[in-house]
């Protein structure tokens, strides 16, 4: 998942997780290298390599006892807005007086809890902790392999949305879907709640027949005639990854593995925008390995999904909003499927180490641009990624602990503030140093012998600094000076060795800038061959000190208010809000009401509360759409404009103020 960055709202960040010396995880490392490239079959789960940290995120103890396999059986009930069932849990990899299982749970009704022989135990649920919920501890007997759970979810469980037929392309039939990243997945399921541990999963969901269930598994392509449909992970993931959507939704097949499910007003232009996944999927293959997930489909959600993509294994949900009619956005859709091998494959063992996950992927997602579109492509991907970073850095402070790629996480902060541009482009910038550094080749290799080697394992930062020493560092003396490795991950700020992108890389736009600036009219700018990246590029470096006139010049011949294009239409909007300029309000009000991504509803809203004007105009619009957003939207969104609810019996939980998003926000044509 992309952030946007809501990091501009942090809280006070960091205190927490200790970390085990490197020393340590390097004979940990070598250890565990002696025993082979990962399992990709179902039985892989912990592996050798778990890094001995601590999540201070999760209640579980899977050190005494880990879950290795869920079976699900669930009603989803949409008139009261819950699912009720049986959370069905084996267990494996106790140490040996473990007498006790402990799972994560938020918001959940626990009804009984039984163990495979039938016997119905007592079980506690702990104290409430902001933002953790309650452990569950459950006793079990030395013989214990599963605990059924059942239980039934709260209407105002985080991470699931539940939309009226209104809310939905059709208008007919209603929507649910769920958002288990970072620490929501105990909102709608008992179980242990972090990273570190992978399960495989089963599931049987009831559902209206008229409508279709998918998940994160092995899904159907029609709709059944009973409204029951059966699931199956044979590959084990972490909690994160498990995701569940209902609605009218229809199928069309995109490839031999590829295909995408939307509502049938949105599929046909889905299918036509997205017709490059299977070649995608090719040329990752090519880069980093075998796909090891059998499919890869994409989910097109309703509008009011909070972020541009959700890497869920086999089905990444996505936003409508980079349905574009040109094929401008699907950046995105290489950033999901690198996600696939960065995150899905191997995981960050907690969330302090967020960069592993998203850190990689924009490394991944920007090679397999390069593939399909060339050099000049990414480069232009990653001169945009650089100007979001060095934004992310002058807000922070280049001093700031939040600028590290490695963060300290305490059980009281809130894991959703990791999402920022430091993990997924600092963290790629930290890659490409050292892909130019030690050659491409060399670094392919590295890379991908470290996808197979940790295959279906968690990975935390001192693990793969250790690992990164002793496969490609190698005792070289001058290659590690030249690294910088423990600066790069450890230290704030950005090294000096820092691998910058192109010089050239938007050359023509700003020849047409400095143009502009030296009297050109708007209309006479050469924009010959300009993508979504050059728009963007060209909006975010025009002159700060602007007009309302300036922008009614520059959009009665460029057209920047009625553009269709999300991404461009998102910076036009700030430059208005700005400098004040009331023709495109009217456009401000409709985007704002008509989607809720985060990534773009953050900076706008953001842009209105710098004015007490702007701030009641806000407000206005925001008591319009605020119930079609999704509570992370929400609560983000409370924050900034300061919201008081209005009527406690409708309230939101204030999550998300630090909500991430998915894509980067550099997509364009392939």
């Amino acid at each position: 998942m992309h952030s946007d960055p809501l990091s501009r709202l942090v809280l006070e960040l960091r205190r927490g997780a200790h970390r085990v010396p490197a020393a340590a995880l390097l004979l940990l490392t070598l250890f565990s290298a002696c025993a082979g490239p990962g399992d990709d079959s179902s039985e892989a789960g912990i592996g050798d390599s778990t890094p001995a940290v601590v999540d201070s995120q999760s209640f579980a103890r899977p050190d005494q006892v880990a879950v290795r396999e869920l079976a699900l059986d669930l009603d989803v009930d949409f008139d009261n807005r819950r699912l009720e069932g049986t959370a069905s849990l084996h267990l494996d990899r106790r140490a040996p007086n473990a007498q006790e299982l402990v799972l994560d749970t938020r918001q959940l009704e626990i009804r009984k809890v039984t163990l495979g022989d039938g016997q119905e135990v007592d079980f506690t649920l702990g104290e409430e902790v902001p933002l953790l919920g309650q452990s569950l501890t459950i006793p079990i007997q030395p013989d214990t392999e599963v605990v059924h759970v059942e239980y039934a979810t709260s209407p105002d469980a985080i991470a699931l949305q539940w939309l009226e037929p209104e809310q939905t392309a059709g208008g007919e039939h209603p929507f649910l879907f769920t958002q288990s990243q970072p620490t929501f997945a105990r909102t709608w399921i008992p179980l242990q709640d972090t990273p570190q541990v992978r399960l495989t999963y089963k599931a049987t969901v009831r559902v209206p027949a008229e409508l279709l269930a998918l998940m994160s598994a092995s899904n159907p392509q029609q709709r059944s005639s009973d409204g029951i449909y059966r699931f199956e992970m044979p590959q084990a993931i972490p909690s994160y990854l498990i995701a569940l959507a209902v609605g009218d939704l229809s199928f069309q097949s995109l490839g031999e593995h590829t295909g995408v499910y939307a509502e049938p007003p949105v599929l046909e232009a889905a299918a036509w925008e997205f017709d490059d996944t299977e070649a995608m999927l090719t040329r990752a293959e090519k880069l980093y390995g075998s796909y090891r997930w059998e499919r890869f489909d994409i989910l097109v959600l309703p509008p009011s999904f909070p972020f541009g993509g959700m890497e869920n294994p086999r089905l990444t949900f996505a936003t409508p909003t980079i349905i574009a009619g040109d094929r401008s956005l699907v950046t995105l859709v290489a950033h999901e499927l690198a996600h696939s091998w960065s995150g899905n494959l191997v995981t960050n063992a907690t969330w302090e180490d967020l960069w592993l996950n998203e850190g990689f992927t924009v490394y991944f997602e920007r090679r397999i641009m390069e593939e399909l579109e060339g050099r000049q492509y990414s480069e232009m991907l990653a001169e945009l990624g650089y100007q979001d970073l060095q934004a992310a850095l002058e807000e922070y402070g280049p001093e700031s602990s939040k600028t590290q790629l490695h963060l300290k996480v305490g059980q009281e902060d809130d894991p959703d503030e990791v999402f920022s541009d430091i993990a997924y482009e600092k963290g790629y910038f930290f890659l490409r140093t050292i892909e130019e550094t030690v050659g491409r080749e060399r670094f392919d290799n590295f890379l991908r012998t470290y996808f197979d080697r940790y295959a279906f394992q968690p990975m935390a930062s001192d693990q793969f600094v250790a690992y990164l020493r002793q496969a490609l560092v190698s005792g070289d003396d001058s290659l590690e000076e030249a690294l910088r490795i423990d600066e790069w991950v450890y230290e704030p700020g950005l090294p000096a060795n820092v691998s910058e992108p192109a010089p050239d890389a938007f050359e023509g736009v700003d020849r047409q800038l400095a143009a502009l600036a030296a009297g050109t009219a708007p209309g006479q700018i050469d924009r010959t061959g300009w993508t979504t990246h050059h728009w963007l590029h060209f909006l975010r470096n025009l002159p700060e000190d602007l007009t309302a006139d300036d922008l009614a010049r520059l959009d009665k011949a460029l057209a920047f208010t009625q553009a269709g294009n999300a991404e461009i239409k998102n910076e036009w909007l700030q430059l208005a809000i700005a400098h004040d300029y009331a023709a495109a309000y009217p456009a401000l009000e409709s985007f704002l009401t008509s989607m809720g991504r985060i990534k773009f509803l953050a900076p706008l809203y953001r842009a209105l509360a710098e004015t007490e004007e702007g701030r009641a105009r806000g407000l206005e619009i925001y008591q319009q759409a605020r119930p079609l957003y999704h509570p992370l939207a929400v609560g983000a969104v409370d924050h900034i404009l300061g919201w008081q609810q209005q009527d406690s019996a409708t309230e939101t939980p204030d999550e998300g103020t630090e909500a991430a998003e998915e894509a980067p926000p550099q997509e364009d044509a392939a």
